[in-house]
């Protein structure tokens, strides 16, 4: 059954598409609401998102074997990111990671949950590991500041922009001028059955304005910014979801081939786009550099303060001073960018990660 979250109900609610389906766009006030957001007095339902549990003593260093994040020693409470790859080194799954000492926490996109806890079962053997998704039981709620009304419970914080142990930034801005620092992100598990209640009393902003924010952010999303010959490094995801220095897991040597002797085939850009027009471009529309088509636009919304904005993948070689133009259709949008991943990035000569030692060769 498609998901419908009962806060649809509130006055002014317009059901979101695409990513968000299921939950409010806005409730009448977009800016307002993105406004409200950024400055941490509403929460957002991000109830639509997917919950997938692993239980057992074994789940940690299982979790560790699979993913390109170092999880082994993941302290209770501590957000982390994993990414479940190909054996090419592809972004097949992105979760955010919060374990309760019992119990870890893997909150996907929509319709990830279900193919993911399939696959972790598939992947099981032997091990002390029990793997359910939960997304009908648990709702998410999105936030820019702790809530003390949310204060009992799990709450998993983004750890964007920072890099964490073992990661590596493919941006030349440096890491105390992220645009990510004016966003941070926590994400609330809350029981289904107490969404409504929960949120009594507490403004809401629609998933419009969480997205808006998170395109500002630079932070990628999966099903936006991927597609299926996606690696970590054109995302600037190495930052926050791969360890450089763990043992081995399925596509760590594409990782490691990628980072230290050559440069990632696409890069992330971010967007200042033309105010002109009354009009944002679509999702999908294809980047010009002059005119040759250079990539895809992937997320696209209206800021509070920058006005619109959006994110693209684009090839590598575009130099970093160049104008684009986003075509929708026969509409032109000129488009500034600004370079989140670098177009040199990678080929980190001489540098010495683990899986490239010895028997990981």
């Amino acid at each position: 059954m498609t998901y419908k979250s009962p806060l649809l109900s509130r006055p002014g609610a317009v059901e979101d598409t695409g990513l968000d389906a299921g939950v409010a766009a806005h409730y009448g006030e977009p800016l307002r609401e993105q406004r409200a957001l950024a400055t941490g007095t509403a929460v957002v339902d991000l109830s639509h998102r997917g919950v997938v549990t692993v239980s057992g003593p074994d789940r940690l260093s299982w979790l560790n074997t699979l993913s390109s994040q170092q999880v082994t020693n993941l302290q209770p409470q501590v957000g982390s990111e994993l990414l479940l790859l190909s054996v090419q080194g592809r972004i097949e799954f992105d979760a955010r990671v919060i374990d309760d000492a019992e119990t870890t926490w893997l909150i996907v996109e929509t319709a990830e949950a279900a193919p993911l806890a399939e696959w972790l079962n598939k992947m099981k053997f032997m091990l002390r590991v029990e793997i359910t998704d939960v997304s009908g039981e648990w709702a998410v709620l999105g936030s820019t500041k702790p809530v003390e009304k949310l204060g009992g419970y799990l709450v998993w914080e983004d750890p964007w922009p920072h890099v964490g142990p073992g990661g590596y930034s493919y941006s030349t801005v440096p890491e105390e001028s992220h645009p990510g620092l004016e966003r941070p992100w926590f994400e609330y598990l809350v029981p289904a059955a107490e969404l409504e209640s929960v949120v009594e009393g507490l403004p809401l902003a629609g998933a419009m304005a969480a997205d808006a924010l998170r395109i500002a952010a630079w932070r990628p999303r999966l099903g936006a910014e991927t597609d299926d010959k996606t690696i970590p490094h054109e995302l600037d995801l190495i930052r926050t979801s791969v360890h450089l220095n763990k043992g081995c897991y399925k596509g760590q040597e594409t990782i490691a081939r990628v980072h230290n002797l050559g440069h990632p085939p696409r890069r992330l850009v971010f967007l200042q786009l033309d105010g002109s027009q009354h009009t944002l471009p679509a999702v999908g529309s294809v980047v010009f550099a002059g005119e040759r088509k250079v990539g895809t636009l992937t997320s696209v919304a209206q800021h509070f303060e920058m006005g619109p904005v959006a994110l693209a993948v684009i090839k590598r070689s575009v130099p970093a001073d160049e104008t684009l133009t986003v075509m929708d259709g026969e509409e032109p949008y000129v488009a500034a960018q600004e370079v989140i991943v670098a177009p040199d990035a990678g080929q980190v000569v001489g540098r010495q990660t683990g899986f490239l030692k010895g028997p990981h060769r």
